[in-house]
């Protein structure tokens, strides 16, 4: 048996019935800070400096896609070859 049930509800609505609470004031103070001191020109609010962790990750998470998939390429070359026939 399958059962599907739709609920068409807001992004607030959603949050209201889970009983999280609404951020949007404090996202919206945080970024006008923040484009207040890059607008400044404070030390560490450029946006190589505000991006720079998130590049990493992003790179770590590639090297590791990377040498996963190079694996699996390995091993499937190792175990697809035939055994010779011998005549």
């Amino acid at each position: 048996m399958k059962i599907n049930v739709e609920v068409d509800l807001t992004p607030a609505e959603f949050r209201k019935l889970l009983g999280w609470p609404d951020v949007e004031t404090f996202q919206n103070k945080l970024l006008d800070q923040v484009s207040q001191q890059m607008d400044s020109g404070a030390e560490g609010y450029d946006p190589l400096t505000l991006l720079k962790p998130f590049m990493a990750q992003s790179a770590g998470a590639m090297d590791i896609f990377n040498r996963f998939m190079g694996g699996i390429v390995q091993n499937y070359g190792n175990t697809s070859s035939s055994p010779k026939e011998e005549k």
